[in-house]
């Protein structure tokens, strides 16, 4: 289900959450502020694992790199970039899912740089709980954009003997 700032805003003006434990509880007023504020704070802290394992990149140069080789499973393009760069992007990237959510103060935090606007993701595990997240997100803010899901071969786990299951 994809959490939304209005159904949070009417929950806590109606009171649906004191209705539900059946007794008084104290929500917060700005309980839909904080909740964005996690969901970023939870999507900046992927993204920085992410580029920590080495499975995303920032920057136009690289990030396009990545999308003509095939190692970006996941675009992310800021909110707050310039629409010719984005558009530009998308036209390299065709067949790989993007989104637009984070704004680019959020994306440089991750990746500990002064400006990032374009970041690409591997594919994987990561790329796949990032992508929940920021759907989730995509519901608190006003224009953001993310895919339903990521067209993606299922990650196969590993045996033990390091090789790869043939029949899943």
């Amino acid at each position: 289900m994809l959490s939304r700032r209005d159904i949070v805003e009417r929950a806590v003006a109606k009171r649906v959450f004191a209705r539900a434990a059946r007794r008084p509880v104290e929500v917060p007023q700005e309980l839909a502020d904080r909740l964005e504020a996690l969901l970023v704070r939870r999507c900046c802290e992927s993204l920085g694992l992410a580029r920590r394992a080495g499975l995303a990149v920032a920057g136009f140069e690289r990030v396009s790199d990545a999308a003509r080789r095939g190692d970006a499973a996941l675009l992310l393009l800021a909110l707050d970039g310039a629409e010719a760069g984005r558009n530009r992007l998308a036209g390299l990237a065709r067949n790989i899912a993007s989104a637009t959510v984070l704004s680019a103060d959020e994306l440089s935090a991750a990746f500990a740089r002064e400006r990032a606007v374009f970041v690409a993701v591997g594919p994987g595990p990561l790329s796949r709980r990032l992508l929940i997240d920021l759907r989730r997100l995509a519901g608190f803010r006003v224009g953001a954009m993310a895919p339903d899901e990521l067209k993606l071969a299922p990650v196969r786990p590993e045996r033990r003997d390091g090789g790869t299951r043939k029949h899943e």
